[in-house]
């Protein structure tokens, strides 16, 4: 059993895990990459170093997301606000600085998460093409 199927395995509501299922699919096709758990429970695609000016430096993943009980939450690491306008097509939703957050999947158009989700991760991979991502992203958007 892998770390994502154990993962999958503690979601004992059966529209979660078809919904986990769902964007684990989503995302593999988005970043051709397969998942991988982060923190706490976070299925996390892809990865990006960073180093800031205070010496702070790690990896994370591009696009990830976690699926709990109460909602989904999705991390963009290059904010939400730059998806205003996707964002009004979207459905139900809640945001905060970098992370969406839906409690179930038919309560969003996936066509329009699916654009969200590729031009996070796009904007991300080109971002770190060059070398560590220097400032946190989603904190200088505006």
């Amino acid at each position: 059993m892998t770390d994502i199927d154990a993962s999958l395995a503690k979601l004992d509501n059966p529209q979660l895990l078809n919904d986990a299922k769902t964007l684990i699919e989503m995302m593999q096709n988005i970043s051709h990459q397969q998942p991988k758990i982060w923190h706490m429970g976070t299925i996390g695609f892809d990865t990006f170093h960073y180093k800031y000016d205070s010496g702070r430096e790690g990896d994370s993943f591009i696009i990830g997301f976690n699926p709990k009980k109460a909602k989904i939450t999705f991390y963009l690491m290059d904010g939400t606000t730059r998806y205003s306008d996707q964002l009004a097509k979207l459905g139900k939703y809640t945001t905060t600085g970098y992370c969406l957050y839906i409690k179930r999947l038919n309560d969003v158009d996936l066509s329009i998460l699916e654009q969200i989700l590729q031009q996070s991760y796009d904007y991300i991979k080109t971002l770190s093409k060059d070398g560590p991502v220097g400032q946190i992203l989603w904190q200088n958007e505006k």
